[in-house]
Parts: structure tokens; C-alpha cells; sequence
């Protein structure tokens, strides 16, 4: 992902300056309340311990700044078995048309959706945004239900939030 950035980010040099920083989530190298505004995607499925990893993430917001993430999503109804279809067979039968790894990533991607979920349904996950320090979450389902946004605003008011992390045994 680094190198693709790097190419597109030689693309726009002319117009911007951009700084690409590789970090780990759990510990940023910012400061508190550095940036206006934080979008991530794909991001929480990757992480031992989605609620430090939204903490760490509000922590280097300014108070009122916008936080927004894209996931994967389980779509509801109707919609489901045709998702789980393409998912199961679809994605990878695509992928190996394409060559260049897509068919392992096309395999991967169901299950790896399914498991998250299963450990972190939409409710719960809601709930660890705002216990993050992020207030007015909000989500909206997209592509009949196989993408999730979420959004909201860290907290204006009230003493730091501190939380344990369970993953990692640590304290952020």
C-alpha cells in the first residue's frame, strides 16, 4: 500500500505536499489532538483490539474533529446469500482471472468479514467507537449493505478516556 501511495503521491506532487508516515495503529507518532479530521478504511479487522485502536485514533483528533471509517459489511435480507455467493465464489473465481495475488485476496475476504462481525456486531461496535471518545456516531450501509461508513466527532468535554487494552495487556 506504501509503494501505491508513494506512485500516486508522485502523480500530485506538483499541486500538494504530502508526507506518507507508516505507523502502527495502537501508537501513533502524533500529538494529541494534531489533526482537524481522520478518515481510516479497512482498517479495524486488521487490529488485535478494535477499541484501543479507535482511542488511539480519537486521541490525535482535536475535540470536535470528524472521524470516519469504512468497513466491509454483512448485508441484511435478501441481500445476503447473494453477497455470500459472490463473496464464497465470485471474488475468488475474479480474482484468479486477474492473477497477481487477487485470488488468495478474493478467498480471504469472506471469512475475514464473517469472523469480525461475528466478534464485533454493529452494535458493540458502535458502542466501542463512543467509549473511543467519539460522540453523535452515526453509520450508513452501502452497496445493499456490503459496506459500512461510520462516522462521528470527538468528544468536546470531560476528563481523557482511558482504556485497557485486553490484546496487548496495556493501559492507552
Amino acid at each position: 500500500m506504501l509503494e501505491e501511495g508513494r506512485r500516486r503521491v508522485a502523480l500530485a506532487a506538483v499541486t500538494r505536499q504530502i508526507r506518507l508516515q507508516e505507523a502502527d495503529a495502537r501508537a501513533l507518532p502524533f500529538n494529541d489532538g494534531q489533526f482537524d479530521a481522520l478518515t481510516f478504511t479497512y482498517l479495524l479487522r486488521y487490529v488485535d483490539d478494535p477499541p484501543a485502536t479507535l482511542a488511539e485514533l480519537a486521541r490525535v483528533v482535536k475535540p470536535g474533529g470528524t472521524i470516519a471509517g469504512l468497513e466491509f459489511g454483512l448485508p441484511r435480507g435478501p441481500w445476503r446469500p447473494a453477497w455470500e455467493l459472490w463473496t464464497r465464489v465470485g471474488l475468488p473465481a475474479a480474482g484468479r482471472m486477474i492473477g497477481d495475488g487477487w485470488h488468495e485476496v478474493g478467498t480471504f475476504l469472506n471469512p475475514s468479514i464473517r469472523r469480525f462481525y461475528d466478534q464485533w456486531p454493529l452494535p458493540r461496535l458502535l458502542a466501542a467507537w463512543r467509549d473511543a471518545g467519539i460522540e453523535g456516531v452515526q453509520t450508513r450501509r452501502l452497496s445493499l449493505g456490503g459496506g459500512v461508513v461510520t462516522w462521528g466527532r470527538r468528544r468536546t468535554y470531560g476528563p481523557p478516556i482511558t482504556l485497557w487494552s485486553a490484546a496487548a495487556g496495556v493501559t492507552t
